[in-house]
């Protein structure tokens, strides 16, 4: 993409950190195991790079997925832990339409980002993927996500994710090759929603290794962004 293009790395930590799940937002058309069909993006190129990453917060897991069936993924960005997801270098222009898509809007404007990236958060909606959150920068360029609105509920509101959707996130966590297969089934196992549900050793179970798609390397981390401090 041309360098004039502004970017932003899109942190995916649910069904997007596999790289095939994201592909279809990008280009359009109905992954297997969907019930939609995603219109796309008017940019429908793959990411520049996508490398492992690791956010301040929590990944938990709550609400019904009519998708997966159980508990969808959602970010804490304020949660004490660390969250393990998949960073997509993209335009705004994708960042925006992608966006769109997990709002169930009509993809096709680029989204005001200031108020988001001047003070890390930003809500477009009251919807349960309709609020961006800004955790910092990766190689000085902002990270950018989308979420509910609410922040980890307690035991009560939480969901158990299935097996399929586990298998998925499994998936696109273990290819970046910055954790192994045994890690990531744990980490899985341990996000609430999941815990007391699921073992490490019965993630694991779902699915064989995945391998890496490059050369194994450490995630990055995401550091404070100055401006919304």
């Amino acid at each position: 993409m041309p360098e004039s293009e502004p970017r932003v790395w899109y942190a995916a930590y649910g069904a997007n950190t596999h790289v095939e799940r994201l592909r279809y937002y990008l280009e359009g058309g109905r992954p297997p195991e969907a019930v939609r069909t995603y219109p796309g993006c008017r940019d429908p190129r793959p990411p520049a790079r996508s490398v492992p990453v690791v956010l301040p917060g929590q990944v938990y897991f709550a609400t019904d997925s009519p998708v997966w069936g159980g508990g969808r993924a959602f970010y804490d960005p304020a949660a004490d832990g660390t969250a393990w997801g998949v960073a997509h270098l993209l335009t705004v222009g994708q960042f925006s339409d992608v966006a769109a898509q997990e709002m169930y809007r009509a993809p096709g404007a680029d989204l005001d980002l200031s108020g988001v990236l001047a003070t890390g958060r930003g809500t477009l909606g009251p919807g349960r993927y309709e609020t961006l959150v800004c955790p910092g920068l990766l190689d000085g360029v902002p990270v950018l996500t989308f979420t509910a609105p609410w922040p980890m509920p307690g035991d009560e509101g939480l969901r158990t994710p299935s097996a399929a959707y586990l298998r998925h996130l499994a998936a696109g966590l273990g290819r970046t090759g910055a954790w192994t297969h045994a890690e990531v089934a744990a980490h899985l196992a341990a996000r609430p929603g999941a815990a007391g549900h699921w073992t490490a050793g019965a993630v694991a179970r779902l699915s064989v290794p995945t391998a890496p798609t490059g050369p194994p390397a450490p995630p990055s981390r995401c550091r404070p962004d100055p401006r919304s401090s």
